[in-house]
């Protein structure tokens, strides 16, 4: 099997092999990421859904989208402040200025507008939650956690910590599949 890393720091064998396996599937879940880039359309939709709950100013509406999209989707100032500018020409905003900053509202006409569509791009069913199987945080974040200890134990390991690691890892995929198989 061959490997993007110049040399196996796992060894070689059948647990080592296995191993590799494991990495190169986890790695490329991640290179099938969701698409970070969404639509006019879906920039306005997430403002007026934000702006529903509370004032917020850009960059709070940027950190927002992104927590609730599970990471997935981080829209650029560059698409979120031009939308804000054409809500407000729209009369569906109001911008306030405290504390140096530029705070949106909806005005009453935006919120008619708002409570009409419940269709909110970081959620398949309209509410607050993200989509299970489209989340890109905390467990990428854990396997990426779990890979480089792997990785350490590799490089400053015993070889019989490294057989050992090799068995908690394996376990810990028979677990992850062990979760799947429930229900």
């Amino acid at each position: 099997m061959s490997t993007s890393f110049p040399n196996n720091p796992f060894g070689s064998g059948p647990n080592a092999e296995s191993l590799w396996q494991a990495f190169d599937n986890f790695r490329s879940t991640f290179e099938k990421r969701v698409n970070t880039r969404m639509g006019r359309g879906d920039v306005r939709a997430a403002v007026l859904a934000l702006l529903k709950e509370q004032p917020m100013h850009g960059y709070q509406i940027i950190r927002e989208i992104e927590e609730r999209s599970g990471g997935s989707w981080k829209p650029s100032a560059g698409s979120v402040y031009p939308t804000l500018q054409l809500l407000a020409d729209e009369g569906l905003i109001t911008a306030t200025e405290e504390g140096g900053r530029k705070t949106y509202a909806l005005t009453e006409e935006g919120r008619a507008v708002a409570a009409e569509s419940t269709d909110v791009p970081w959620s398949g069913s309209g509410s607050d939650s993200q989509p299970k199987s489209k989340s890109f945080g905390d467990l990428p974040k854990a396997g990426i956690e779990l890979a480089q200890a792997a990785a350490q134990v590799n490089r400053t390991g015993t070889a019989a910590q490294v057989q050992e690691a090799v068995a908690v890892l394996e376990e810990a995929r028979r677990k992850l599949y062990a979760i799947l198989a429930q229900d």
